[in-house]
């Protein structure tokens, strides 16, 4: 199996879109079929099953995955360290990262990187926690910008705090307030961002031992700060998610403090190419002073 076709297969398992895929690499999607059929055939066993959404990887597509993902950055690796020896800086970058993230810190990163090392591409692929753990596991991606949290197994390397705000309604009693009591958050009807499943969030929640009752829950944070000024409802957020963007809802620091800590996991900096070590060091010089 060539390597263009290890990246559309892999690209098939992330996306589960053949049409998407296709279109990616120029091709119709009976094309790609006729390409899975192809290294179905090579490998002895099915990859991927049809579904009325998109097509589903078998377990043992699952299985090779890992591999075929190695074999990539190895290719990717060796590509970089030629053309080094070159004097020339090329490559790609794969990068996860929080919306709020990539909305107000990366882009800036980005354009300074590329301006002094502009053959290198750059993607970027947003997700809540669970979703970017998941690609940095997988190694889907080079490196994650999101929160640190207890135990992670990857390579921390710490950026800059924020702080945890209060979101209220323009309304709402305390909008006028110097800060806003965490304690508060029992009695309040709450707008839960992630669906239920932001971790930053729950983490300062639980070591306050609150339970709020939960009103809605969305999986945009600008959705949730939308019904808070319709009135629907509270919740609290890191600041960093509420700038860029004209807010008619009061935003207020929480008493006591909380914060959350950014910084960039890599799987392993020993194994991570030139080109995504020079991003981390750009990064790790600009983010601190925004």
């Amino acid at each position: 199996m060539d390597l263009k076709k290890c990246k559309i297969l892999l690209d098939a398992i992330d996306y589960r879109n053949l049409s998407k895929v296709a279109k990616d690499y120029g091709y119709t999607p009976s094309g790609i079929w006729h390409m899975i059929d192809t290294i179905e055939n090579e490998l002895g066993f099915p990859l991927f099953i049809r579904n009325s959404g998109g097509v589903v990887p078998t377990d043992n597509c699952l299985r090779l995955a890992p591999y075929l993902r190695d074999l990539l950055k190895c290719n990717e690796r060796l590509a970089q360290r030629m053309a080094e020896i070159r004097g020339i800086k090329s490559g790609s970058i794969t990068i996860g990262s929080y919306p709020s993230v990539s909305i107000q810190w990366l882009p800036h990163v980005i354009k300074a990187f590329r301006a002094d090392y502009p053959g290198v591409t750059i993607q970027i692929r947003e997700g809540i926690r669970q979703e970017l753990q998941s690609w940095l596991d997988e190694m889907s991606v080079e490196m994650c910008f999101y929160t640190w949290r207890p135990k992670m197994k990857c390579h921390w390397i710490p950026l800059r705090d924020d702080p945890i705000m209060a979101v209220l309604p323009p309304d709402h009693p305390l909008a006028g307030a110097a800060s806003y009591p965490l304690s508060r958050c029992a009695g309040e009807k709450f707008i839960m961002p992630a669906l239920g499943r932001d971790e930053d969030v729950t983490a300062v929640l639980e070591e306050a031992g609150i339970s709020p009752s939960i009103a809605f829950s969305t999986i945009e944070n600008f959705a949730a700060i939308s019904m808070i000024e319709c009135g629907l409802g509270m919740s609290i957020m890191n600041e960093l998610i509420t700038k860029g963007r004209l807010n008619k809802a009061a935003i207020l620091p929480l008493d006591p403090p909380r914060h959350i800590s950014f910084g960039i996991a890599l799987p392993s900096l020993e194994k991570a190419s030139p080109a995504a070590l020079e991003f981390v060091s750009y990064a790790k010089r600009m983010i601190p002073d925004m």
